[in-house]
């Protein structure tokens, strides 16, 4: 788009549906790198992409001419493709309904990639359930509680 500049930050979180689909250590590093390239294939500048056993964190360059609920579906739908593909889990794997999608400063963007890359640290110490109300917390976001991602603790 002509004369349109813009520097759009987005950390967003999404979670895997069903309790018995949890992302493996084995295979994790491989869906970041793949979730990466679907981030960069949308025309978005992928900052990071990190996570633990059921969710996911991204951040990225959001660009303009995108609909943050288009793109999430781009990287949720694209990302849960392959991972059936490569039949990592048994059955199939999905993601759960919605997404958590913060906006940053940049100047905030080394804090949360370092966040971000260290979630198996983090996550001895606090849970997903935990990480995710500390987040819409922060962030003062309303929400109903029967909305909310299933936590597996």
């Amino acid at each position: 788009m002509a004369n349109t500049y813009s520097q759009i930050t987005i950390h967003a979180v999404f979670a895997v549906k069903h309790r018995e689909n949890f992302i493996l250590k084995s295979w994790r590093d491989n869906l970041h790198k793949y979730i990466a390239g679907i981030i960069t294939k949308a025309e978005s500048k992928s900052l990071a992409v990190g996570g633990w056993k059921d969710h996911v964190h991204i951040l990225f360059g959001m660009p303009v001419t995108t609909w943050i609920a288009d793109f999430m579906s781009i990287v949720k739908a694209n990302s849960s493709k392959w991972i059936n593909e490569q039949e990592f889990v048994k059955g199939k794997l999905e993601w759960q309904a919605g997404y958590g999608a913060f906006s940053l400063a940049k100047s905030q963007r080394d804090i949360v990639i370092k966040y971000i890359m260290n979630q198996e640290a983090h996550h001895k110490a606090k849970t997903f359930k935990e990480e995710y109300l500390k987040m819409l917390s922060d962030f003062e976001v309303e929400y109903d509680e029967k909305y909310l991602f299933e936590f597996y603790d």
